[in-house]
């Protein structure tokens, strides 16, 4: 079964194309007119071995907000459709991921109930191009469209470019972990991940 999902969002704002594909080696081509978010983007899909195609078009003389929160609209729903059903993942997915100094904790549920809990304190507003709140919801907005419970929590840390990178990383290899196939029914009670 193929675990792709290809999309599209057009708003007054900007237009956003690409594919998700949750069965692949980690390649990507994010060009979202944001290096940083570009930069995080291939960092999740390279730790995550998924392959994402995303292009973004935005007009950013206002900030970078509504790039950010729709990549992680976009990529949520991706993920959603991707999985289908959900039966036989493995449904819960924990890592720990260092960068130098900074070490952060991600723990998903693939539960189709979503639930953010994003715990990271910046000391920059501002990482490249990206405000820092903007990171913080993104996470939120994944979490959401995705439909899945994330916790997101910095251990430890000094600087904000390792902070961001370590939680995007974590992120990466917990995702990762959740969505492996091993075989079986609907890991729930319910029956249901849907």
């Amino acid at each position: 079964m193929k675990r792709t999902a290809t999309f599209t969002r057009e708003t007054s704002e900007m237009t956003i194309s690409g594919r998700l594909d949750l069965d692949g080696d980690g390649s990507s081509q994010a060009r979202t007119g944001l290096g940083f978010l570009d930069h995080m983007l291939a960092t999740l899909a390279k730790h995550g071995r998924f392959d994402l195609e995303i292009v973004a078009t935005a007009d950013h003389r206002v900030d970078d907000h509504h790039t950010v929160e729709d990549c992680a609209i976009v990529i949520g729903r991706a993920i959603d459709e991707a999985l289908g059903d959900r039966v036989g993942i493995d449904r819960y997915g924990y890592a720990f991921a260092p960068l130098d100094e900074s070490l952060c904790r991600a723990v998903v549920d693939l539960s189709g109930r979503p639930w953010p809990e994003i715990s990271i304190e910046f000391s920059r507003d501002q990482i490249g191009d990206v405000a820092t709140e903007s990171l913080i919801h993104f996470f939120r907005s994944l979490a959401i469209e995705a439909r899945m419970g994330l916790h997101i929590d910095l251990i430890r840390g000094d600087n904000d470019h390792h902070k961001a990178e370590a939680a995007f990383k974590a992120l990466a290899l917990a995702l990762r972990a959740a969505v492996n196939v091993a075989g079986g029914d609907v890991p729930s009670t319910k029956g249901t991940l849907t």
